[in-house]
This record gives structure tokens, C-alpha cells and sequence, in this order.
């Protein structure tokens, strides 16, 4: 049927029914209809085709059928000592129950609900992963905590010895806590290859937790495309379950001499200093570079440890035992990836690939996984070493005596040409894009080229994916933060093909997936910070600080109601991460020099005016406006002089820009490593390419130097008195504060956990 000739309406009630908002809301306040080309779109990759009226009312009554609550869903979520409703569709009243809980224990009961009414199960008050068998179906209830572990929590764990000798009377009172930001890939050590690296992420942790730092957020560890090295933009991952092998220390594992030994194997020591030493990192030569030393290692790993079966071959072997299913298939991907790259077409797209390609579980792959099996397990491999360099960084940090130690980053998507697509390709969207409507910055809006989780797969295969993701990065990590938090409310959603302006916005089941993060938050002992920047709807970040999630304030954006200057730190708000700047911002030195007004002309960002003035003139004037205001933010907050003009463009006052934000009452604040040095590169402009060059900027000091340099050393002291003195008022480790309350990100009482 031709999309002019559809019922418009039965298309706009299929998809409302099916999550799609079918207006929105646009940077004007106009309110605007989505095109019904583009529901139709969507629809057929949400599997509801509705090319004609038959589709249409066939796929209304798929959805009716799992929505109307007839049938059991897998999986149910609850929050701890609340009552749990099931659908009085699908439960006969009299009708017996058992739950199975996690810890062994047995709740029997019975169903009495009223006709007509929700069935009510017993609440359960031991958080976890529980089975409900009712007659001979059985499900799982994820009962959650009613909040995430929070910065407080971790402050507990980690003086529970002193509470446990001194007394609860005596317990330590938990200051503001700090940490520092930093792009992994960015970090420099001697003999690294010209790729940041886990060990000099380690030695950071251990060097900044000994300047009191007590967590240490990273840049995406994602797995990226190994045969693809131009691909590196660490938040378009091929994978979100696995890790970036790039960022493997040959020498880690296997020793210095064994890494020295491979990289003369592989004939890479001119190209491996060479790269070492470059400015920015030359990630399609550095990477494969990397990967062929690490192959010369796997070699003598095959001949020497598993052919004795020495314990490092027997931990390999657990490694790939635990990874189960998700890991092989993981490894197949990367070694199938490769192989097609290498074909006459090159054609690494798997969507493009032989249709028996496509299928994880197809016999073709099983046979192309047994013919090159070697090669599989050299991915394996790379996995293995990967987690442990990792897992190593996080226990170094922990052990130098962090509360949270390192703090992953979860993207907001994967790419859908990745593995994780094609591994779970039955619970993500295929044939969109992850992206945002235009707005006073983009007014073409923007797709990013990223897929992610089907909300209807989710439901109707027990989050299952959703979870796994959850699990893998929180294992090497004591706190979460996650891209783009707005994405669990709701996600723009872009057709292949189209421009990004003509998506719609669909929504996801975001109390489901609040409580499954509250519940692994708990049993991983990790925080979690949702990146909530951008427009937020009203009620939203209250939602997430009921949950316990900490939001995240930036400098740049904490302005007053006029709009005409900058909040004290005293007015910041308590249920969120404090930080100077984000890896999409300017710097501080670069927002006071206006580089980012500059480099947004360069590659063509800036928009003429109608009056013909010079934008780049007028935004400088407003920035020149901005810093005065800054500035008498500053001392009001008594960390700059009174008195004193404000600094001119060349002189950035970073220090005051670091106290101003150590000030704030935030449980935690964080501090970009490039602020820290007083850079004026941002690591990433958004929306641009290759005009900027993104993700690809290097410290220029190896960690080891960064903390023999007394200047640096210096701003790490300041940093923390600041921190120190902003303790009034601020949660102690009992969750408590002064005057101030806080809300539930500090509770008092931690909840019943697993």
C-alpha cells in the first residue's frame, strides 16, 4: 500500500501503542506531528509491519496480546517490601504460589484478589533474582533496593574495620569525595605503543588515590573493530559486553622481556617508539601494530602454557568458561569480521553478509568458527588479557585506598555494523539510528549511527540483554556512568536513510530498568551517575535521586535563573556529580580563551546572521560577558581576590574554576585530567569529524612525570583542602547531613541488599 494511502490513523494508535510519541516538542516550544512515513519505518523495526490494513490489525493485536497481561511476562520487576501486582488476566484467584529466592528460602501462598483486581504476591524483602511458580509456569522476579549504592555507601564499606574497632559513636564523618577524570586511550607511559593503556590507567589510580583522590572516571572501555582501527570513537563500540583490546600492556601478563621479545618478533620497535612518541595517537597504525605483537604472544602462550597446562592456561580456560555463549560469539564476530574485510568485495557490514552469516547460531558460522578456530581464540585471548589489565587498574585503586575507584562509562549505544548487534541481534533495532531532534545548537538534529536495545525484545525476553550489559560493566569498576541517562525515558529514533529531523521519539520501560541498575548497582558494590545534560523533562532528575542515581553539573551550565550569571556553590545540586567540564566541552582554559567559539566556525558550525554581523564577533563578546560574570562568581565564592579585574582571555584562572567547583556541596566531584594540567584542547568537538581531531589527543607527560611535576602535584593538594573545607552540610557516611537535606541518593538507612 502506498504510506499516502495507509489509515493515517490506525498507524498514529499502532505506534502510540507500541511506545512512539507521535508528537513533539521542538526547541521553540512548536509543537510538531511525526511524519507517518517515518512511524511506518520504525514500526516494521519494531516487528509490527503495517503496509495495510490487515498488517495493521494483526500487529495491534501482537501488541495486545503482550501488553494486555493475559500472560505471564519472563521476568517482573519490585522494589524490596513492596507488594508486587500481577495482571488478574492471567492469574486465577485461589491459586497457589511459591517464590524461590536466591538465598534458598521458600515464600508459599495464595491468590485472593477480588475479580477484576490485581493479584497481590507477598512483598519480599531480600533483594535478588527470584523464581515465582505458579502451577507449573515459573518466572523470575528481580526485586530491587529501593536505590542504587551510593558515594556514602562506598564510604561505609571502606572505614568498616575503623567503625568496627572505634564504635558506631566514632564513626568517621564523610567528607565532600573527589576524583579525576581521564581518556584512557590519552594516558602516556613509556613503551606503550602510542595507545594509552590499563597500566598507566593503574598507575594513575594509584598515584591520584595517594593525593587523596577516591574515584577515578574513565572513557568507554567498549570493544571496538579490531580489523576496522579507523573506527576508534570509544562511545560507537561494536560491542558494550566486551573490552577495547587496544588498550592491552603486552607486558602486563607475561613480563618486559616477554613483551620486549615479541615486539622484536613482529619487527615493530622503530614503528612502536615512533608511535610512542607522536602527539596525537595514529590509531590505524598504532592499533594493528599492537594487535601483531600481541599475536606473537598468543603464539608462544598456545606453545608454551597450554601445552604444559601451566595456570596461566588453566585461568585462560576459566576466563573463556565464564564468558560462555556471548564471549565465543563475541570472538566469531571479530574473526568473521575480519575474514570478510579480507574478501574481493570487503564487505564488513554484517546485515550485508550472506545471509547464513547473519545468524550467530546458523551452521555456517559454526563451521566457519570450527575451520578457523585458531583465530577465534586469539580474539579470546585479547579478552582475556583485557579484563585482567582492567581488573587489575580497578584492585589498584581500591587497595591505594579509593571508597569508589574506577568509574566505567556506558555508552548510549553500539554501532549496528558491531558484534553485539549481531550477537544479540533479536533484542536490538536494526535499520535506525540513536540520535536527537534539532535544536538551537544542531537545527538539523543529529544521528549517531548507533543502535541499541528493542524496548518490546526487552519485555518479551526478560531484559535479559539489558542485564548482561549492566554485568559486564560493572565488573571491573566501582561506579557506572551512564551516557545520556535521558535514553532510559525515552530515545530519539532515526529510519535508515532518512534525516535526522524526521525521527520520533519512543519510550522505554524506564522503572523496569531503574530498578534492574539499583539491583546490580548492589550486588557490584558500584555507584552510578546518569549523564542528564540537555533538556530534561520535569520530575526527571528528582526520579533518578529517589533511585539514588547522582546526576552531573557542569560549570558552564550551572547559571542563574536570569541566565545572567553563574550559581554559587552553595546552590549546586546535592544529588549530583560536580565537575568543571565534560569530554564534549571546552577545557577551562579553552572556554576562557573562546577556542571552542573558533574551532565551531572552522569546520563550519557557526550560523550567518540575518543582520549580517559577525557570529564569531558577537558569541566572542558574549563569552567576553560570560567570563566577567564567572569571575565575580568567583569571588563572591571567596576563591578568587576581590578587587581584581578579571584575568584576560590568555590567562585562564583554572585554579579558581577547580576550587569554585571543589566548593560545591556534591557528595563527589570530578576533575578532568585535562583541566587539571590546564589544557586547552577539549578531547572531542561534537559534530565534527576529521576537521577536529577527535578522541586522538595524548598527554604529553607519561603518568609517572605528571606526579613529579610540583605544579601538578600542587593542584591535587589545593583540590583536596578544598574538598576538605567544604564539608559543612555535606552527607557524612551515615547518609546524614546538616541543616541541608539531601534526598534519597544519601538515604540513611541503605536497603536491603543481596
Amino acid at each position: 500500500m502506498n504510506p499516502a494511502r495507509r489509515p493515517s490513523e490506525s498507524i498514529a494508535s499502532l505506534a502510540t501503542r507500541a511506545g512512539f510519541e507521535i508528537e513533539w516538542q521542538d526547541a521553540h516550544q512548536v509543537v510538531r506531528r511525526v511524519p507517518d512515513t517515518t512511524l511506518f519505518a520504525l514500526l516494521e523495526q519494531m516487528g509490527l509491519p503495517c503496509e495495510s490494513t490487515t498488517q495493521i490489525r494483526q500487529s495491534a493485536a501482537a501488541l495486545d496480546a503482550e501488553l494486555s497481561g493475559r500472560k505471564l511476562p519472563p521476568l517482573m520487576t519490585a522494589e524490596c517490601g513492596r507488594g508486587i501486582a500481577l495482571s488478574a488476566a492471567a492469574i486465577k484467584s485461589g491459586s497457589r504460589y511459591r517464590i524461590e529466592l536466591e538465598s534458598g528460602s521458600l515464600i508459599d501462598g495464595r491468590f485472593t484478589a477480588p475479580k477484576g483486581e490485581a493479584a497481590l504476591l507477598t512483598p519480599i524483602d531480600e533483594a535478588g533474582y527470584h523464581t515465582l511458580v505458579i502451577n507449573e509456569h515459573r518466572m523470575t522476579l528481580a526485586v530491587a533496593p529501593s536505590r542504587c549504592y551510593t558515594v556514602g555507601d562506598a564510604w561505609r564499606a571502606l572505614h568498616a574495620s575503623d567503625t568496627l574497632q572505634a564504635g558506631a559513636a566514632n564513626r568517621k564523618p564523610m567528607p565532600p569525595l573527589w576524583g579525576i577524570a581521564a581518556q584512557i586511550y590519552g594516558l602516556r607511559r613509556i613503551g606503550d605503543g602510542g595507545i594509552g593503556d590499563y597500566t598507566a590507567l593503574a598507575t594513575l589510580a594509584v598515584q591520584s588515590a595517594k593525593r587523596g583522590a577516591h574515584a577515578l572516571a574513565v572513557s568507554p572501555t567498549h570493544a571496538m573493530f579490531s580489523a576496522l582501527p579507523q573506527r576508534f570513537s570509544p562511545y560507537a563500540p561494536s560491542s558494550r559486553l566486551w573490552l577495547n583490546v587496544a588498550h592491552i600492556d603486552p607486558a602486563a601478563v607475561f613480563g618486559v622481556e616477554a613483551a620486549r621479545h615479541a615486539i622484536e618478533t613482529a619487527q615493530a620497535g622503530n614503528a612502536w617508539q615512533q608511535l610512542e612518541a607522536l602527539p596525537l595517537i595514529d590509531w590505524p597504525s598504532a592499533a594493528p601494530l599492537k594487535l601483531k605483537v600481541l599475536r606473537v604472544l598468543f603464539e608462544h602462550f598456545c606453545a608454551h602454557d597450554r601445552a604444559q597446562d601451566l595456570p596461566r592456561a588453566l585461568e585462560f580456560h576459566g576466563f573463556c568458561t565464564r564468558g560462555g555463549r556471548a564471549l565465543e560469539d563475541h570472538a566469531r564476530f571479530e574473526a568473521l569480521h575480519a575474514y570478510r574485510l579480507a574478501q574481493p568485495d570487503g564487505e564488513g557490514y554484517w546485515r550485508k553478509w550472506p545471509e547464513p552469516l547473519r545468524d550467530p547460531r546458523s551452521a555456517e558460522v559454526e563451521a566457519f568458527a570450527n575451520e578457523h578456530r585458531h583465530e577465534v581464540e586469539f580474539h579470546l585471548f585479547l579478552q582475556w588479557l583485557a579484563a585482567k589489565g582492567l581488573s587489575h587498574a580497578q584492585h589498584a585503586a581500591r587497595d591505594a585506598g579509593m571508597a569508589v575507584g574506577l568509574i566505567a562509562d556506558l555508552a548510549v549505544g553500539c554501532d549496528s555494523a558491531g558484534s553485539h548487534a549481531w550477537s544479540y541481534r533479536d533484542d536490538m533495532l536494526h535499520g535506525v539510528s540513536v540520535g536527537a531532534p534539532p535544536d538551537l545548537f544542531n537545527q538539523a538534529g543529529q544521528a549517531w549511527g548507533l543502535t541499541t536495545f528493542s524496548p518490546r525484545a526487552m519485555r518479551n525476553q526478560g531484559f535479559s540483554a539489558f542485564i548482561d550489559m549492566l554485568r559486564t560493566v560493572f565488573a571491573h569498576s566501582g561506579g557506572v556512568r551512564i551516557d545520556h541517562i535521558l535514553g532510559l525515558r525515552r530515545l530519539w529514533l532515526v529510519p535508515e536513510g532518512e534525516r535526522a529531523k524526521n525521527g520520533a521519539y519512543l519510550r522505554y520501560p524506564l522503572d523496569d530498568m531503574l530498578r534492574l541498575i539499583a539491583l546490580e548497582s548492589w550486588r557490584h558494590r558500584a555507584i552510578v551517575i546518569g549523564e542528564d545534560l540537555g533538556t530534561v523533562p520535569p520530575g526527571f532528575r528528582e526520579r533518578l535521586a529517589d533511585h539514588g542515581l547522582a546526576g552531573i553539573r557542569v560549570l558552564w551550565f550551572e547559571r542563574t535563573p536570569a541566565d545572567d550569571g553563574f550559581l554559587p556553590p552553595s546552590e549546586w545540586d546535592r544529588n549530583a556529580a560536580a565537575t568543571t567540564t565534560t569530554h564534549d566541552l571546552p577545557t577551562v582554559t579553552g572556554w576562557w580563551r573562546g577556542e571552542d567559539i573558533v574551532w565551531r566556525n572552522r569546520i563550519g558550525q557557526t550560523m550567518p546572521r540575518s543582520d549580517g554581523r559577525d557570529p564569531v564577533e558577537i558569541a566572542q563578546a558574549e563569552r567576553a560577558a560570560d567570563r566577567a560574570a564567572l569571575w565575580r562568581a568567583f569571588q563572591q565564592a571567596g576563591v578568587a581576590a576581590s578587587g581584581v579585574a578579571a584575568p584576560p582571555p590568555e590567562q585562564a584562572p583554572v585554579d579558581e574554576a577547580l576550587a569554585f567547583v571543589a566548593a560545591t556541596p556534591s557528595p563527589l566531584a570530578t576533575y578532568p585530567l585535562e583541566d587539571l594540567l590546564g589544557l586547552e584542547a577539549q578531547p572531542n568537538l561534537p559534530g565534527s569529524i576529521d576537521e577536529h581531531p577527535n578522541w586522538r589527543r595524548r598527554v604529553m607527560q607519561p603518568v609517572d612525570a605528571l606526579f613529579a611535576d610540583a605544579t601538578f602535584c600542587d593542584r591535587l593538594r589545593a583540590v583536596d583542602r578544598a574538598r576538605t573545607a567544604a564539608s559543612a552540610g555535606t552527607p557524612d557516611a551515615s547518609g546524614k547531613t546538616g541543616s541541608s537535606a539531601s534526598s534519597g541518593s544519601t538515604a540513611s538507612s541503605p536497603p536491603n541488599t543481596p
